[in-house]
């Protein structure tokens, strides 16, 4: 029987970020849906308002987690940097296509960082991730005017001898009306895009703890709770440690 060892994985800026977006996520995701369906469950425009003021509040707290994230992974350890998060570089497609095939023949390799299959989540979820903090951002200055589009978008439709830092949400009598509709069009397209968004991070995120789940289970090494602690427990070598590896014990 292999000897089971401990390496250190993920750092502490790693695991922070982690447990953040992961919140923040859920946060989004909840509030988001009361917003969805503030119509049928009878919000007021205040608690509209309200409601999009919390979330994006929540959406701020991602969006500058999720750029801090971006820097660290020129920054971080082997593990937290690009070439192990990207599905991409020398070898990749064959790796993938053999850490699939033992995936599911029941004996997958052991990998310290993100498995093959596990950068194409990673990848996705980066993606989706910057979509929805962008659209967010667009969607926060058109809906309740704060930054960092809000003083262009009051400017925008403030009505004439109306001071645009005086307009606020659902006080239409302070809106300039062709202008306003004209605003309307232009962020129509951000609501669909941040909307579909929604409804596909939803998804992703559920298969994302699936996989997570079937991986800590198929594969053993401590997939969660290094999250937790930044170490995993591996028996036998993993795919991808190299002599910079760092043996914890």
């Amino acid at each position: 029987m292999s000897d089971i060892k401990s390496y250190a994985v993920w750092d502490k800026t790693t695991r922070i970020f982690h447990w953040i977006n992961a919140i923040c996520v859920t946060l989004l995701l909840c509030i988001g849906t009361i917003i969805l369906n503030a119509n049928t469950l009878g919000a007021s425009d205040d608690g509209k308002v309200l409601l999009k003021t919390i979330h994006v509040f929540v959406g701020y707290v991602l969006a500058i987690n999720l750029f801090w994230r971006l820097i660290w992974a020129f920054m971080g350890n082997k593990h937290a940097r690009w070439g192990s998060m990207l599905p991409m570089g020398k070898g990749y497609i064959a790796s993938l296509r053999e850490y699939v095939t033992e995936f599911l023949n029941g004996h997958p390799k052991k990998y310290l960082g993100h498995n093959p299959a596990g950068r194409i989540g990673v990848t996705l979820l980066l993606i989706l991730l910057i979509t929805q903090a962008t659209t967010g951002l667009v969607l926060a200055g058109t809906d309740i005017f704060f930054p960092p589009f809000g003083g262009w978008i009051q400017e925008w439709i403030a009505a004439p001898g109306v001071d645009p830092s005086s307009i606020v949400p659902n006080a239409r009598e302070l809106y300039d009306e062709v202008a306003y509709e004209e605003m309307r069009a232009f962020r129509a397209p951000f609501i669909q895009v941040h909307v579909t968004n929604y409804y596909i991070i939803a998804v992703v995120a559920l298969i994302h703890i699936v996989s997570v789940i079937a991986t800590e289970i198929r594969e053993g090494g401590g997939l969660i709770s290094a999250m937790f602690t930044g170490k995993k427990v591996i028996s036998g070598t993993p795919a991808d440690i190299d002599s910079d590896t760092e043996q914890d014990e």
